[in-house]
């Protein structure tokens, strides 16, 4: 592959019309252009097929609902270039975006796929919006460039790799979900090899609540998510999974498990707070960047907030365990009647 090899830019969208037109003028002012840009429109029940359509953006409509992992095979399906670059409809690239694309896979021949983050100027100003986006970013920035996983929020695959692997699995995502993160898990399985370029930033257009995010982080990401480390027996080392965080995730479960204690054994006080000690210090470069980019009350609470976030996907995991231990006991018994 070289620097002239053409890159079909797909994008997957439901109900997308308030940022669709955001992400494509971006797009369209891009220093490379893309050999065609495919737009999946999702059962939308807004005018996002009208906007795509009068903007001159070629649009396929599925019959139903069916998710973001069945619009973007429908896109590949229908794309020519070369590489397929999946982007999604609240997501603005930067001018040199698709051509930093072409660039790494052309000078990394050993690159199956190529994916990047989002940026820190998230242009939603509530605090669950900031804290969102830049936990997003602050964890890429600080993962390894070595990938083990895949991110189609602005991620790019080489079409003849993509299509050996069966491209995303839409029968088991048929809602947004971890869709991207198990193609980046089959792609390992098969020996391809996955870049994360830093440098490769996106500006998320998206408005977080609490609400979203909690619906988000534990239904649509960390119960699936651990269901697939289950399968997979096998806890990858990279993006917010690594030892550390490992750690930090049990120290804050610790900490709060203690709280019911408090008055009955004064002991469990000390301890608890030596915990959350712990997570603050090995934590540290996380809480400094909310500190430097948004000031010590916004630090406090996303604080507090990331502890719960450790509360629940950690809950998520033990929840999934239990359930796989209780299905394996069903099976064998079932077995040994038999």
């Amino acid at each position: 592959m070289n620097t002239e090899s053409s890159v079909s830019l797909i994008i997957p969208v439901f109900n997308g019309a308030e940022y669709l037109g955001k992400c494509l003028d971006a797009i369209l002012a891009s220093d490379r252009g893309p050999l065609e840009i495919i737009g999946v429109d999702d059962g939308s029940t807004d005018n996002t097929y009208q906007m795509a359509l009068e903007r001159g953006m070629a649009v396929f409509r599925l019959p139903r609902q069916s998710g973001p992992a069945a619009a973007r095979n429908c896109g590949a399906s229908k794309s020519k270039g070369d590489i397929l670059f999946f982007i999604d409809a609240d997501v603005v690239i930067k001018r040199d975006t698709i051509r930093r694309v072409i660039e790494n896979l052309a000078l990394h021949p050993e690159h199956a796929a190529v994916f990047g983050s989002y940026d820190d100027d998230p242009p939603e100003q509530n605090f669950i919006s900031q804290y969102k986006n830049l936990f997003h970013h602050f964890v890429h920035q600080q993962s390894n460039m070595e990938a083990f996983t895949f991110w189609a929020g602005c991620g790019a695959v080489r079409r003849e790799v993509f299509k050996a692997v069966g491209g995303f699995d839409q029968n088991r995502y048929p809602r947004p979900s971890i869709e991207d993160i198990e193609l980046g898990y089959r792609m390992r399985k098969m020996g391809y090899r996955i870049a994360l370029d830093k440098q490769l930033q996106a500006k998320h257009l998206k408005r977080w609540t609490i609400k979203t995010l909690l619906r988000t982080d534990i239904l649509d990401r960390a119960t699936p998510w651990s269901v697939l480390i289950l399968e997979n027996k096998n806890l990858p080392k990279d993006l917010n999974l690594r030892l550390t965080d490992k750690l930090i995730a049990a120290f804050a479960c610790l900490s709060v498990s203690m709280f019911p204690f408090f008055f009955h054994k004064p002991w469990t006080v000390v301890a608890s707070l030596l915990l959350i000690l712990s997570v603050l210090l090995m934590n540290r470069r996380l809480y400094t960047f909310y500190l430097c980019r948004k000031g010590a009350s916004f630090a406090v609470l996303a604080f507090v907030l990331h502890v719960f976030y450790y509360l629940y996907g950690t809950g998520a995991l033990v929840v999934c365990l239990l359930r796989t231990s209780l299905s394996s006991g069903r099976n064998s018994k079932v077995a040994y009647h038999a």
